[in-house]
């Protein structure tokens, strides 16, 4: 595939809102009463615009930002371990305790998060990718809705159980799960005209309008796609 500076925007784009909601999500939010992290405001930013990867450069190339954001927020978390374990001056040490309860990460959120993150995100394009070729292109917001009711599903299912099981009362896991499921589904579906305008945008200053025809859909693979 030709380069793109548009498809390098997009990919930066994608990857900022995977990293800041990560930071962010320690914060704790209300909204119409339901308790949420905050980054339920910026991460569904990342399954928008990877509708957008998706529907205008394809499956290949979603597989190829996923694994990217990935290895960029490893990166950042590495990095942010270790500022927090490196000797504090004497005059800021003080102020070690709140960096490491804001920026701070356990082993078990962040294997949640990493797992999640790949689960939801591969579903989400691979359901997407295969619903554009069942439609021939029609109706944009089925599959963008559609490709997120799966994604999000599976984010949020993996995380809550990987991160809160044992933790949080049996009963309290699906009410938490499905809370989140929605909101964020919810989210997405709001922002269908701006995703609109957005995909019609890319393709027509693109100049394509990628069918993953035969691509395969393993994560792993990262053969060219047969597209047209």
């Amino acid at each position: 595939m030709r380069s793109s500076s548009w498809l390098t925007a997009v990919a930066g784009v994608f990857i900022t809102m995977l990293i800041v909601s990560n930071i962010v999500a320690v914060k704790l939010i209300d909204v119409g009463g339901l308790v949420l992290p905050a980054a339920v405001v910026v991460f569904p930013i990342s399954y928008i615009v990877g509708d957008v990867l998706t529907e205008v450069y394809g499956y290949s190339q979603a597989r190829r930002v996923i694994w990217l954001g990935f290895g960029c927020n490893l990166l950042a978390v590495a990095a942010i371990w270790l500022a927090g374990a490196m000797p504090a001056a004497v005059f800021w040490a003080p102020n070690q305790a709140a960096f490491d309860t804001i920026l701070g990460y356990t082993p078990r959120l962040l294997a949640a998060s990493f797992a999640a993150y790949l689960v939801g995100e591969f579903a989400n394009a691979a359901v997407l990718s295969r619903m554009k070729v069942a439609t021939g292109g029609r109706f944009l917001w089925t599959r963008t809705i559609g490709s997120t009711l799966v994604g999000e599903g599976l984010d949020s299912a993996v995380f809550i159980t990987l991160a809160f099981a044992g933790v949080m009362p049996p009963e309290v896991l699906p009410t938490t799960i499905v809370t989140q499921w929605l909101f964020k589904t919810a989210y997405e579906a709001a922002a269908t005209p701006l995703t609109y305008l957005v995909v019609n945008w890319l393709k027509r200053v693109e100049g394509m309008d990628t069918f993953d025809i035969g691509t395969p859909l393993n994560p792993f693979r990262f053969t060219e796609a047969r597209s047209k």
